[in-house]
């Protein structure tokens, strides 16, 4: 049987002894973050591929607006700008963006 009580400070119902108030567990990095972290992707794991592997990194932004109305609690995200950059592991470190394959 799991002990639960009230935090006194935050009044959040805690099952174990290491709380922190305004502090939650974040499912996508893994670890404890302030309430109103905002966290969409997990990071990446730090290990680089085997030397040889032949790799294309791209890398994308979206700029969206959001003043259509999707439901009652929701706009819609429309985007306004999409840029996309890319690049293979034999490039990377060409200055002037030529590709040397």
């Amino acid at each position: 049987m799991r002990t639960q009580m009230v935090f006194a400070m935050c009044g959040w119902l805690v099952t174990h002894g290491n709380h922190e108030c305004n502090k939650r567990f974040c499912d996508n990095c893994k670890q404890s973050k302030d309430v109103d972290h905002l966290c969409y992707m997990r990071p990446l794991k730090d290990a680089l591929p085997p030397a040889g592997y032949k790799v294309l990194n791209v890398f994308y932004n979206f700029e969206t607006t959001q003043n259509t109305q999707d439901t009652d609690k929701a706009k819609l995200h429309v985007p306004n700008l999409v840029c996309m950059q890319q690049f293979c592991s034999r490039c990377k470190d060409v200055e002037d963006g030529e590709c040397v394959r």
